[in-house]
């Protein structure tokens, strides 16, 4: 069973359109059992979500992983807070840099590792002005041209 759920991965398109990312993260999270059951079958999204401190420790807030087919009365709650875990010298660095200068930390995905656990790769980002995304298209453009090119 383990072999075949080592390839879900739950992507965060819009973040890499919106945010510039400075620094990644790989943080475990802490799940309920019928939230992995859940997360196995693909069965999330990323698109709203972002990465709180409370007490000294990160939280993930917006991401929906849907009620488990199979669960009864026992279900989640679809959007509630998910604690993130980390090293404490790793949530020191991120408090510090989010704090000093106003960062954000956004959830880029959510994968299962060859354990069978649950992770999520966090990135502290700056959000992109309009005129960035429009250079990030052309950029991509351009490169693609080039490759087209190179295949003729």
């Amino acid at each position: 069973m383990k072999g075949s759920t080592a390839n879900i991965t739950i992507k965060n398109k819009k973040a890499y359109h919106d945010y510039e990312f400075l620094d990644k993260f790989i943080a475990g999270i802490k799940l309920t059992g019928t939230e992995i059951k859940s997360l196995r079958s693909g069965k999330a999204n990323l698109a709203d979500s972002y990465c709180i401190f409370r007490d000294g420790e990160l939280y993930m807030r917006g991401m929906h992983i849907s009620e488990y087919w199979w669960g009864n009365l026992n279900n989640h709650d679809p959007l509630r807070e998910r604690k993130l875990l980390l090293t404490s010298r790793e949530l020191k660095k991120i408090e510090r840099k989010v704090k000093e200068t106003g960062l954000t930390i956004i959830i880029i995905k959510v994968f299962i590792n060859e354990r069978g656990l649950a992770k999520a790769e966090i990135a502290i980002s700056k959000g992109k002005k309009e005129y960035d995304k429009r250079q990030t298209l052309k950029r991509k453009d351009a490169d693609r041209e080039l490759d087209r090119a190179r295949k003729l």
